[in-house]
């Protein structure tokens, strides 16, 4: 056992995971999304000859 702070292994296991959580949701929310194209594309749909 590592000489730390005598704090329990669970309470260091949520502050972990509760920062990795608060860091996750900023990132996610501050990242700038990209607006959807509302003109859809008219697919270019050429006939196929088939040569057995």
């Amino acid at each position: 056992m590592p000489q730390m702070m005598p704090m329990s292994w669970t309470l260091l296991f949520i502050m972990f995971s509760m920062t990795l959580i608060i860091i996750a949701t900023t990132n996610y929310f501050t990242s700038t999304l990209k607006p959807k194209q509302t003109s859809k594309k008219a697919l270019q749909k050429t006939p196929t000859n088939w040569k057995w």
